[in-house]
């Protein structure tokens, strides 16, 4: 395991969010973190991009204490696409991407052209090179969420972590975007994200880490953790657990 926590204790000022956590994130594969609002799950992500700093215990990245290296040399590695961003006035699709090449090139670095081929490629899995030229805040909170997931793919780290991805997304994009996810994964990428639709993490993502009130609840595959007794413990949810006939994977079905 590249990623791992021991003891994790997180949060703000004297308020720990993140409770003792000890966990893997298995290589080469999709994790989901699932669990109710305000269970940590954002905190937790945040932990692991380094965003935010470990009160207590550690995360290790390739077996070193992630606060060992610089800013620069992990985001190469380790790319986020947290809940909300805000893009400045009279800015292009174009440019926000290419920001994305920053880690690579400096914040304000010529981008060359192997990383305007990057960007382009983000563009496209994302679809909005049809809006490269625009300005952002001209697009719809949909579009501008796609935008800033193309800015986080043009980083091209192995480990992408997406908080909420799917916020602002019809049904149709968020099907495109569990789509994609599951495409990078086979290239090669490890992705973690953050999911509220559970059937939908258990279709789609290989690995769930189950949160309630900062503490680590389970961690497993969907078959290993979905059950109606951690559904009742967890999410206070009477549910029934079926086959999902298309994909037959675990689903639950509320009663």
């Amino acid at each position: 395991m590249i990623l791992s926590t021991e003891d994790l204790v997180v949060g703000y000022g004297e308020h720990p969010i993140i409770h003792h956590v000890d966990l893997k994130i298995p290589d080469g594969k999709i994790t989901a973190l699932i669990g109710p609002n305000g269970c940590g799950k954002s905190t937790l992500l945040k932990a692991l991009a380094r965003l935010m700093l470990p009160q207590q215990g550690c995360i290790r990245w390739m077996e070193k204490d992630i606060r060992e290296y610089s800013p620069k040399s992990l985001a190469r590695c380790l790319s986020l696409l947290p809940q909300s961003q805000e893009a400045p006035e009279g800015i292009t699709v174009r440019e926000i991407v290419g920001y994305g090449r920053s880690p690579h090139t400096g914040f304000w670095g010529r981008l060359s052209e192997f990383d305007q081929r990057k960007v382009a490629e983000a563009m496209s899995l994302t679809g909005v090179s049809e809006f490269a030229s625009r300005d952002v805040l001209s697009l719809s909170g949909g579009q501008q969420q796609r935008v800033w997931l193309a800015m986080t793919l043009a980083q091209d780290a192995d480990y992408i972590f997406l908080d909420e991805p799917t916020t602002y997304l019809d049904l149709n994009h968020q099907v495109e975007l569990m789509k994609l996810m599951r495409s990078l994964n086979q290239r090669g990428k490890t992705i973690v994200t953050v999911l509220h639709d559970i059937n939908q993490a258990c279709r789609y993502c290989d690995h769930l880490i189950v949160m309630k009130s900062g503490q680590l609840i389970d961690q497993g595959t969907p078959e290993q953790v979905l059950n109606d007794v951690m559904l009742r413990d967890v999410f206070d949810l009477e549910a029934e657990i079926h086959r999902d006939p298309v994909s037959k994977t675990p689903m639950c079905i509320v009663k």
